[in-house]
């Protein structure tokens, strides 16, 4: 069987005005044939498909492979395509059962202890698959869990919220701390457009946030390979680069919802998850802004308050990030190497390099920009994120990732 994006096999990306096409098997040669010459992580999926009737056909694809299987799922995905999937089984003769997991006190679903722990509970021995239903945590909970439970899971994306439903990590609270487990990918991946286009503005908000900060998560993998030779590939932050320009393209589009528009932004988002999976890490798409974000997510956990969308932490994140490194960096750099700070010390005489990559992030006020053209909300205030949150997390964000990101190098030269 060949993979496939969309319905018709090719996933659009615009990259100067011109029509691009990527199929996921050109994306697995990268696996042993990638221009930067190492080799990447295999994608284990069978099957991908972006578009209209997606729904149906995962039904089909899921009776053909299994007999049993759990859908993971919260009261709002039950009702976006839950439901619908659940009868299409039954009709196919799959047997299925609900797991439908519980929002926490403060009404949220979150990827915690709790909601894995009732996730393992629903999949019994004879269970053969999980199904996630839904968003980027509830991916992340069917994702932990069967990998625990050693068993494929599959994707049915509900909106083009997030762009970890393929890749292999999942991000989960764990004692209050925001932890990734590297787990593995969904077998297949189904996103039915038609159940798309009725998302709530403010998840497809999100997913255009997700996107909008691999402008300073691609800087910031760049930087670490510069200063502390980590691992990197040009060619995959070339990909990821490709998916941050189609998304930024669709922003008129999205603030009118249009249907194409949708469609290419959960393209885009899958890319950016399918270059993490093949990467085996997230650097291609977390940097400092994630880190930020995850920073906030577990201040809001401690303090008792509704959580706020990933992607649009992600996004007012990357804006204040954006600012903080254009008026930080080069001085941080020009005072490390004076001094002779290990690891930054290694940039003397590549200053031209990192003023390279700074140029590659456009102002704080362009990515807010972005935002607002969709009408979401674009700084931290507007999030309900305070001033005094924001600074703590400037300086403590670096340490939830053992990364040389720019961040990392602006608190340990004292530049904050």
């Amino acid at each position: 069987m060949k993979a496939k994006w969309g319905c018709l096999g090719a996933a659009p990306r615009v990259i100067g005005g011109t029509r691009v096409t990527w199929r996921l098997d050109e994306l697995r040669r990268l696996t042993t044939d990638c221009p930067c010459g190492k080799p990447h992580q295999p994608i284990p999926m069978e099957h991908l498909r972006v578009g209209p009737g997606a729904l149906a056909e995962a039904a089909t694809w899921i009776r053909d492979r299994f007999e049993r299987v759990v859908l993971i799922m919260d009261e709002h995905t039950r009702a976006a395509a839950g439901e619908a999937l659940a009868h299409a089984l039954t009709d196919l003769g799959v047997l299925w059962t609900a797991c439908v997991i519980e929002p926490n006190g403060q009404g949220d679903v979150v990827a915690d202890e709790p909601s894995i722990v009732q996730a393992l509970i629903a999949t019994g021995p004879d269970v053969e698959a999980l199904v996630a239903v839904g968003s980027g945590t509830l991916h992340d909970i069917a994702r932990f869990a069967s990998a625990k439970m050693r068993i494929p899971f599959v994707s049915v994306p509900t909106a083009p919220s997030v762009d970890g439903f393929t890749s292999a990590g999942a991000p989960l609270i764990v004692r209050g701390v925001k932890t990734t487990y590297q787990t593995h990918a969904p077998v297949a991946l189904f996103a039915d457009t038609d159940v798309l286009e009725r998302a709530p503005k403010e998840l497809v908000w999100a997913g255009f946030g997700d996107v909008i900060g691999k402008y300073t998560s691609l800087a910031d993998w760049a930087f670490g390979a510069l200063a502390a030779d980590e691992p990197y590939c040009a060619h995959l932050a070339s990909i990821t680069r490709q998916a941050l320009e189609t998304a930024a393209s669709q922003a008129a589009g999205l603030a009118e919802f249009r249907s194409d528009a949708i469609r290419s932004l959960m393209e885009a988002l899958v890319l950016s998850g399918l270059v993490m999976l093949l990467f085996g890490q997230s650097h291609p798409a977390s940097g400092g802004e994630h880190h930020l974000s995850h920073d906030w997510e577990m201040e809001f956990l401690r303090s008792g308050r509704r959580q706020v969308l990933h992607g649009l932490k992600v996004a007012a994140a990357c804006g204040v990030i954006a600012d903080v490194y254009h008026a930080h960096v080069p001085d941080a750099v020009a005072d490390a190497v004076r001094a002779g700070q290990a690891p930054w010390a290694s940039l003397e005489g590549r200053e031209q390099e990192v003023r390279n990559i700074l140029a590659s992030i456009p102002s704080g006020d362009h990515v807010r920009g972005l935002m607002r053209r969709l009408g979401a909300p674009a700084e931290p205030a507007e999030l309900g994120i305070e001033r005094s949150l924001v600074a703590a997390s400037l300086k403590r964000a670096h340490k939830l990732r053992n990364r040389h990101t720019m961040l990392r190098l602006l608190n340990e030269t004292g530049a904050l």
